[in-house]
């Protein structure tokens, strides 16, 4: 991984659970009760982990550099009093933005081994084919 930027600024996304059941039990969306149960999946988390993901890429298609990382379920206390996090919000993480302090390459040989090819994760008309 490539050394943190030199911080310029940081975004901390995290969703807010009861504004977004709120939003869909407006008479717009047609539901009118807040049931978690219609959702498949916790869609607070999954655009708020899609918002997560734009921030980095947005970052660095203006030349600057991004990284981000996880709060420990030790540390997310001190973090939320640090920076005033609402309770009513859940941090994923943090992002930092920035200038990068030096040009490195990624360090450790853990990179190199973490990253699997194209053909073991695509999968083409069918799980399990490839290419």
């Amino acid at each position: 991984m490539n050394k943190m930027p030199a911080m310029w600024d940081m975004g901390v996304p995290g969703p807010h659970k009861a504004a977004y059941l709120e939003r869909y039990a407006e008479p717009d969306k047609g539901w009118e009760d807040r049931a978690e149960a219609r959702w498949p999946a916790p869609y607070w988390y999954i655009d708020t982990g899609m918002a997560a993901l734009l921030m980095p890429l947005s970052a660095i298609d203006e030349g600057l550099d991004a990284c981000f990382f996880g709060i420990m379920p030790e540390h997310l206390l001190p973090f939320r009093a640090e920076f005033g996090v609402p309770e009513a919000y859940d941090p994923i993480g943090g992002i930092t933005i920035g200038y990068r302090a030096d040009d490195l390459p990624p360090e450790g040989p853990q990179v190199a081994e973490r990253r699997r090819g194209a053909d073991e994760v695509i999968h083409r008309g069918h799980w399990g084919r490839h290419g």
